[in-house]
């Protein structure tokens, strides 16, 4: 019986040069494998011209590089670009490129779903199937960074000192964030394989201040990642209480907001920025009070960090509404009086779903969650949001 071959996107430098030396090949053979990969964007392994032709020879027998079919490409009016990627199985996931003045950034998927069921996100109301591989995580990044330095509308990144191997061709995405579908830190290993490899000079070489990992609370792992592979760090808060974040953000009941922020405490000294990021997404009539407001710079004033106000982007089954501009407003003026560093985040891709908390791709729930809340939604269609709430924790 024939063995599967390996997809040598899923092999950070240490995984690769262990792979290699498998092959009774020297050690620079993973080096040249990974900036033919990574940095030139090449899947057929007959065109690596500098590699052995007995090595190429191998690796078509046992390796492959493939990235994720390409089901849908969507164009924003503001120029964000959305992809939906087979993953298999009935499952899609999504990731977003966003151009700005001077940098690109790209939001990466890294589950098939999310289990941890946010309720303003939409990618929670669908359930969850499956962690993604390291070589799904990573494929999404090596697919929009090769794909993108054709388009003549792609930011183009400019430094006065390129990693080698990018001098002629320019890089496009300057920034990696790890906000797409899915809890990041509940696919570890993956996920930090990956990120290993978006911070690698022989792969994309990108700047740890410049990757982030955004997660909804997983304390344990908050932990792992200061030790294993920091990177800046945005934590989905959204609430400045237990109480109403038990319900928000459900993985609150098993991290309250003490623990949570003892871990982010501990994560600073790694941190490559002098702070954390706290989202926070203004929810009409639930989270957005002056006393919520004034309630937020008790808990954070000790914390060095950024919040990040994040107006609420509707998708039909959230039963939300976005706070008023109004009332963002007056919520970040009592913020920046307290002397806080806050920002409101600028809405993207929302005429496609790309904005944040829409995406949602194709989901083979074993979760049963859609199934779970109908019972709920029938009972509470005329009922306020905060009693939509509750009902559903009931």
């Amino acid at each position: 019986m024939t063995s599967p071959r390996v997809n040598l996107l899923d092999f950070d430098a240490d995984q690769m040069a262990a792979y290699v030396a498998g092959l009774n090949e020297k050690p620079f053979r993973a080096k040249q494998l990974m900036q033919w990969i990574h940095q030139r964007g090449v899947s057929n392994i007959n065109d690596m011209s500098d590699l052995a032709k007995t090595f190429r020879t191998t690796l078509l027998d046992k390796a492959e590089i493939t990235s994720l079919p390409v089901l849908k490409d969507e164009h924003a009016t503001d120029g964000t670009r959305k992809w939906l990627l087979d993953v298999g199985a009935g499952n899609a996931v999504e990731s977003v490129f966003i151009p700005e003045d001077g940098r690109g950034t790209l939001c990466i998927s890294s589950q098939a779903g999310c289990a941890v069921n946010c309720r303003f996100c939409s990618t929670g109301h669908q359930g969850f199937s499956r962690n993604l591989t390291a070589g799904e995580i990573i494929g999404q990044l090596w697919f929009a960074e090769h794909l993108l330095r054709n388009d003549p509308n792609a930011v183009r990144r400019i430094e006065e000192f390129p990693t080698p191997g990018w001098e002629h061709t320019g890089r496009v995405i300057s920034n990696v964030v790890m906000m797409g579908m899915g809890e990041p830190l509940l696919n570890y290993d993956n996920v930090v394989t990956a990120l290993k490899l978006m911070l690698d000079d022989r792969a994309y070489g990108l700047s740890r201040r410049r990757v982030t990992v955004s997660t909804s609370g997983v304390v344990p792992m908050i932990d792992r990642l200061a030790q294993d592979c920091p990177v800046a760090l945005a934590v989905s808060l959204h609430a400045p209480n237990d109480a109403l974040r038990d319900q928000l953000v459900p993985l609150n009941q098993k991290y309250p907001l003490k623990e949570l922020l003892a871990a982010c405490e501990r994560y600073l000294p790694f941190a490559p920025r002098d702070f954390l990021t706290f989202e926070y997404c203004m929810l009409d009539g639930i989270n957005d009070s002056d006393i919520q407001a004034k309630e937020l710079v008790r808990l954070l004033k000790d914390i060095k960090c950024k919040i990040n106000l994040i107006p609420f982007n509707p998708f039909p089954e959230s039963g939300l509404k976005r706070s008023t501009a109004q009332r963002i407003h007056a919520f970040v003026n009592i913020l920046l009086e307290a002397g806080m560093v806050a920002t409101v985040r600028k809405t993207r891709g929302d005429d496609i779903a790309a904005a944040c908390g829409q995406l949602a791709g194709d989901v083979v729930d074993r979760t049963r969650v859609r199934e779970r809340a109908v019972h709920d939604s029938e009972i509470i269609q005329s009922e306020q949001p905060i009693h939509w709430l509750n009902k559903l924790d009931d």
